[in-house]
Parts: structure tokens; sequence; C-alpha cells
């Protein structure tokens, strides 16, 4: 019987050792972010396991875990019709009101679910879930885009498949279908599919055929650049829970079907050292130290390596590529992007990505909202329904949703 207690004595502790990760004391619901953070952990471990023996690829293990336990109650919404489609090859699906007496036309959101590119899906519950709230609560609208995912494909596949579903949306004859006021459509993602929205829009703006543009694009922590895993952020957060430095590296790597080899150099900038010519162009475009406010640069100091490794960037060379790398894009191209919104997280290590193209923006005319949010973390906002519901997650959604309402 002593035995029996020693020995969960022991397994308690070690459990307790997995979970407890040291925390910022402004985080929010730390011990429930400490166990979903373990949990994660926890999955991926199990996959790596699962690629390492060579049964599947660890991120379709991963997807498959995430939509095999995704069974959280749904929240009530009877009023919303919830169709799928088919937007130029791409599915989506769409989240619909019903008519009001005497309105003609209805707002829209085109929004990108996050998940590194490669996991989650717009049919899962916390997506299902924020589509369902975006639908009611600004009587809009949503088009929520399930682009092809990591590793079935890579970049370019997943900018395509949402720039085609959204070119579609656009078209005319398309919004009348669905009876949306084609002047008050808004683009918008989280995470990674934040990183596409903005890419996305871009795209829009640059394109000369279109007669429809959205009115405004609102980017949830954003994932924008992959030229430095070094800005204050990535230091500061290098081990937070959900999206650690490694896990955001190694997301890059799977998007451009990359070798894991690569990721120390990436992590130390090797790829874009002051001898890598064909970085040199965009250094002056990501300068933290003057993008940033003093109170995000804290003691930080850049790490620029004066030696390298070019053939880093001539193997991947989407790493510069503004269709992947969004904050990268020239002054000519940002003064064309619509009234932004961009919501930023503290204890999250995409923090500077957001503030830096919220910034660079601003700097070239735009009209931007940066929404900052100091006991927030990656992730958060989707996380708003039993048993992830944290508070950073409702209080992250409201202001969103209380911006597009006054904007769009």
């Amino acid at each position: 019987m002593r035995a029996a207690w020693v020995l969960l004595t022991a397994l308690a502790a070690l459990a307790a050792y997995y979970v407890y990760l040291p925390l910022p004391g402004t985080v929010s619901d730390p011990w429930k972010l400490m166990l979903l953070d373990a949990t994660f952990r926890a999955a991926q471990q199990t996959c790596h396991l699962i690629h390492y023996l060579r049964l599947s690829h660890h991120l379709v293990v991963l997807n498959y875990l995430i939509c095999t336990f995704d069974k959280l109650k749904s929240v009530s919404s009877e009023d919303i019709n919830i169709t799928d489609a088919v937007f130029d090859g791409v599915e989506v699906r769409v989240f619909e009101p019903p008519a009001k007496r005497d309105e003609r036309l209805k707002r829209s959101v085109v929004y990108i679910h996050g998940g590194g590119w490669a996991l989650a899906s717009a049919r899962t519950s916390l997506y299902n879930n924020l589509c369902r709230i975006m639908a009611e609560s600004l009587n809009a609208v949503v088009v929520s885009v399930e682009y092809r995912l990591v590793p079935e494909v890579c970049f370019p596949e997943q900018f395509h498949d949402a720039l085609r579903a959204t070119k579609h949306f656009l078209q005319p004859d398309i919004l009348a279908e669905y009876s949306v006021d084609p002047s008050r459509i808004a683009i918008s993602g989280d995470s990674a599919g934040g990183n596409l929205a903005a890419a996305v829009c871009q795209q829009l703006s640059k394109d000369e055929h279109l007669t429809i543009r959205p009115k405004l694009q609102a980017l949830i922590y954003p994932v924008l650049q992959a030229f430095d895993f070094n800005t204050p952020s990535y230091q500061q957060n290098m081990n937070m829970p959900v999206l650690p430095r490694y896990v955001m590296i190694n997301y890059w790597i799977d998007y451009f079907n990359g070798n894991y080899d690569l990721a120390h150099s990436l992590l130390i900038n090797n790829h874009t050292a002051l001898d890598v010519g064909q970085a040199l162009s965009f250094r002056g475009r990501l300068n933290w130290t003057s993008l940033l406010p003093s109170s995000f640069k804290k003691n930080y100091k850049p790490v620029i390596q004066t030696t390298g490794k070019a053939e880093i960037i001539q193997e991947i060379p989407a790493l510069l590529d503004v269709r992947a790398v969004p904050l990268l894009a020239e002054n000519e191209t940002l003064q064309l992007q619509p009234k932004t919104y961009i919501l930023t997280c503290e204890n999250d290590v995409l923090r500077d990505d957001g503030v830096m193209y919220a910034k660079r923006l601003e700097n070239a005319g735009v009209e931007v909202t940066l929404d900052h949010f100091d006991d927030c973390f990656h992730g958060c906002m989707i996380f708003t329904i039993w048993p992830t519901d944290f508070s950073a997650g409702i209080q992250t959604r409201n202001s969103y949703i209380k911006w597009l309402d006054e904007n769009l």
C-alpha cells in the first residue's frame, strides 16, 4: 500500500513537472493555459514518434487528432443558415443570417482560419462557432475558406486557394446571389490565416481588373515574416505556450517543404546575414529598432550575423516571397491597402510581426487600428467554449467584432 502511495506521489510530481511552465504574471488563466499547452505538447510528441517510425506524417496525425477530439458543444444558432460550397475549386463554408425586413443587402467577411497552414479546418467547432457568432453579431454573410493544408500541398498553394476563393466571391453575380453589399466586404484571418488574408489583400490591391475590393482587412495575431526570428517578441516569448519559437520555425519549414536541418540556421538568422545578397534589399523594410515602440524593444538587441548561409535562400526562395511574407512588401503596395485592424498579444512570438506591419501601413498612409492585449496569448480568440474557454478569448473576440461592427 505504501509503495502504491509512493508511486502515485511520484507520478503526480512528474505530471506537475511536465505541465508547469513559468509564465508572466499578467497572463490570464495561467493554469488552464499550462494544461492546454501540456496537451498540445503530448499530442505533438506522439505524432512525431509516429512520423519517426514512418507510419504517417506527423501533421496528418495531429490534424486527425484535432478533428477526432473536436467534439465541443456548439453555440446554439438556429437562425444562421450554414452551407458548404465550392468557389473556383476551393471548398468554403458560408454562414448566412436571416433577412431582415426592409433590408436589401448585407455586409460580409471572408475569413481564413489559422493553424500553421497545416492544421484545423473551417468545419472544426472552434472556427464554426467563431464564424457563427460573427454572422449573428454583425448580421453579415461570413465565408470561411477551407484551403488545402500541409503536407497535402505546400506554398504557394494555400495562398492560391485563399486568393481564388476570395476573387470568386467578389464577382458581382456571386455577391448578388448571397445578397451582399459590394462596398462592405472585409477580409480577415488569424495566425497563418492572418498571413493569407494580408497576402491576398495585397494581391487584390494590385489587380487592375477587379471592380470590387475589400473595404477592410482585419488580422488577428498574424504571422507576417520569416526574415528575423529574433525580434523582441521572439526573444521574450521563445518558450511561451501554444506557439514557442521552435514550433513557429517548423511551421515555416513545413509550409515551404524545407528541411528540418535548417531550423537552427533559421533560428540564429543565418539566412539573412549581411553577406546574403538576396536579403539586403529587404532589411530596411523590417528594421524593428525603428518600427517598434520602446515599450516593446525593451533591452533586446538585434541578432544580425555578419556571415551566413546564402544557400538557404537559394534552397527556399519563398523566405523572401511577399506572397508568403507580406511584411516585406514594398511601400507602393502598402499604400494600396484598405483600412486595417491588427490584433496582437503580449505573450506571443508573433506580437512584433503585427506591430511592425501596423507601423509600416501607417507610414504608407493607411488608417490602422492596433489592438494590443497585455494579458493574452497566441491563439486565444478561438478558445471561448468549454473545456478550452479562456477569458482572453472572449475579450479579444468581443473587441475584434466590435471594431468590425463599427467600421464595416
